[in-house]
């Protein structure tokens, strides 16, 4: 049963193109169902989450996380009495819009852009969702449903100041009520993507020695996951004992969300989805506690991890490949392909924003490749 809160399917405001319902399917089932069946999504498996690509295979991708976030958020949803469908499909489309090399790549394609209204990824997702796919025969994009766009635009909050382009293009074609807060649903799917990157970073930061159990054992809530599988498992290997110690940090942050989201919708009340929008403050969120608990394993993170050497390292080559390709593209955009230099027209900035959808489009792998074969004297290709 759904809570009278939450998204209902025959309730949805439509798409933007008129479609014949599905005899089978809710509309947010189907909205989830084109975004897995997407070329951006397959594009995940080979993006960076914090590593890149090639640096081994065990580590998360922008795929992997984001179906550990789905997984995440339909677990929340469910409890909450929302629709996991919606859910779902907004947390497997949340980072649909990201570069090549993570936010390495995004941070370099938005300095390359600044002149040009500069470069959102989470824009980019609705520009990816609404013109970049181009299969179907009645629609550019994939023709979703304006709450599982709504989920895109404004998961981490309104849009309030300077809009994006992108997104600004669209909403003025299809208005998405940027000031106000998304659904319940999409909510739950920010805070998974919290939840899911808080876990899966400690385990990646493991296994490629940037940091050891004993550093983070002095950690709040990983100490007490470790020392309660130690006493419920005395004898475990090393291996099992990181798994089970890992997944109970998981099910804290889990179980925190929930009860106090519970605890903030008893407070506020809603009745209706548009009592969540117009609530004024996000419903799904953690304790006050764990938060500032996550903010002293965020700092470890940033300390231990994301400014170690070896990802350093990696991050300057990534932002250089990145910027001199968007350099060698805008002065001769004609070394673009074919099927993208039709898309360029007469301006510069719709030449810069073609050469950002381009960019933005590539795998570590394809933008690695491409940039050999434009700088490299003995590519040919």
């Amino acid at each position: 049963m759904l809570a009278t809160y939450a998204c209902n399917p025959a309730h949805s405001r439509g798409r933007l193109v008129l479609e014949e319902d599905s005899a089978h399917r809710s509309a947010f089932q189907r909205d989830r169902d084109r975004i897995i069946h997407s070329s951006a999504f397959r594009r995940l498996k080979h993006k960076t989450q914090v590593f890149v690509e090639h640096e081994g295979d065990y580590f998360r991708t922008r795929l992997t996380h984001s179906i550990e976030v789905a997984q995440v958020a339909r677990t929340i949803s469910g409890v909450l009495g929302l629709n996991s469908e919606l859910t779902e499909a907004v947390a497997l489309a949340h980072d649909l819009g990201h570069t090549p090399f993570g936010h390495t790549g995004e941070d370099a394609l938005n300095a390359c852009m600044e002149p040009f209204g500069g470069f959102d990824h989470n824009a980019q997702a609705i520009k990816i969702v609404t013109m970049l796919e181009r299969h179907y025969a009645r629609f550019n994009g994939l023709n979703l449903s304006w709450e599982t766009l709504e989920g895109l635009a404004k998961h981490n909050g309104p849009v309030v100041g300077t809009i994006p382009g992108a997104l600004a293009d669209f909403n003025a074609e299809f208005d998405l009520e940027l000031g106000s807060y998304a659904s319940a649903e999409a909510q739950v799917a920010a805070i998974s993507d919290d939840i899911a990157y808080n876990n899966h970073d400690l385990d990646d930061g493991l296994r490629a020695g940037l940091f050891n159990e004993e550093q983070i054992r002095e950690l709040p809530i990983i100490g007490a996951c470790y020392d309660r599988v130690e006493t419920l498992f005395p004898d475990l290997d090393f291996i099992r004992r990181r798994h089970e110690a890992l997944r109970r940090v998981f099910g804290v942050m889990v179980e925190d969300v929930i009860d106090e989201s519970r605890r903030i919708i008893g407070e506020v009340s809603p009745q209706t989805v548009d009592d969540v929008r117009g609530s004024g403050q996000q419903l799904i969120r953690f304790s006050a506690p764990l938060y500032a608990d996550l903010k002293v394993i965020r700092a470890f993170f940033f300390k231990h991890m994301y400014r170690h050497w070896k990802v350093r390292r990696m991050r300057r080559k990534a932002g250089l490949i990145v910027r001199e390709m968007f350099a060698i593209f805008i002065e001769d955009p004609g070394m673009l392909p074919d099927s993208w230099q039709k898309w360029t027209g007469d301006t510069d900035l719709q030449k810069a924003r073609v050469i950002a959808d381009y960019i933005a489009g590539m795998t570590d792998r394809f933008a690695l490749d491409e940039h050999r074969k434009l700088t490299d004297p003995m590519s040919m290709g």
